[in-house]
């Protein structure tokens, strides 16, 4: 399956469970070409492979694939936020950047403990995917200000929120990527759903066995 191929089965499934919602949202996969990444203004549910936009590792906006012409679409205006993480990361190929309704809703509280998300440990599952998951403090969409901190951020860790904005995965594959935004939004959802509630969350010795294992 070539990379644009792959990434508009991806956008398609994002688009599907709800994540994307309008036209938010971007994805890119980085290959021995550039970077590929969604347009902007266009919906995951829409976006057709002819859309997609490929930049070089500097974020100019290079050639299609087998044409002297540039392509015609703009990329997402997030751009640099995913190079930011390329540049960082080395053994990223992949980045999904979503306004998913709980995971941006966990985005929007207030901070317990430093930058960490307030995410309460619930499941051993969503503990040991998510225990280091940071809040990016806010900066404009777009902006190089926001593509530097998530940069930083990039550093120690591939998932992160950006304060009252929404949420980047970055992965070695697109199927990675994919498959931890799902489950980020489902463990948002969780603590949204059980908040204000007589939760029973893990105790310090089952934490410690997680991370033990």
């Amino acid at each position: 399956m070539s990379a644009s191929t792959e990434l508009i089965c991806a956008c398609r499934r994002l688009a599907a469970m709800g994540m994307s919602p309008g036209s938010s949202g971007n994805v890119s996969v980085r290959d021995s070409a550039g970077i590929l990444i969604t347009p902007t203004g266009s919906s995951l549910s829409r976006v057709l492979e002819c859309d997609l936009v490929r930049l070089d590792r500097l974020g100019a906006v290079t050639a299609s694939d087998g044409d002297d012409s540039e392509a015609g679409a703009a990329p997402s205006k997030e751009w640099p936020l995913h190079l930011a993480v390329y540049r960082e990361r080395p053994d990223v190929r992949a980045i999904v950047h979503l306004h998913a309704p709980y995971s941006t809703a966990i985005a929007c509280l207030a901070l317990r403990d430093g930058d960490r998300a307030p995410l309460a440990a619930l499941t051993p599952y969503a503990t040991m995917r998510f225990r280091d998951l940071r809040v990016v403090p806010y900066a404009r969409p777009g902006s190089e200000q926001l593509a530097e901190e998530v940069g930083r951020f990039a550093r120690r860790t591939r998932v992160m929120l950006l304060a009252n904005h929404g949420s980047i995965v970055a992965a070695a594959t697109l199927v990675d990527a994919t498959d931890l935004s799902e489950e980020l939004e489902a463990a948002a959802m969780l603590e949204i759903l059980t908040a204000d509630r007589d939760r029973i969350r893990l105790s310090d010795e089952q934490l410690e066995d997680l991370r033990d294992g």
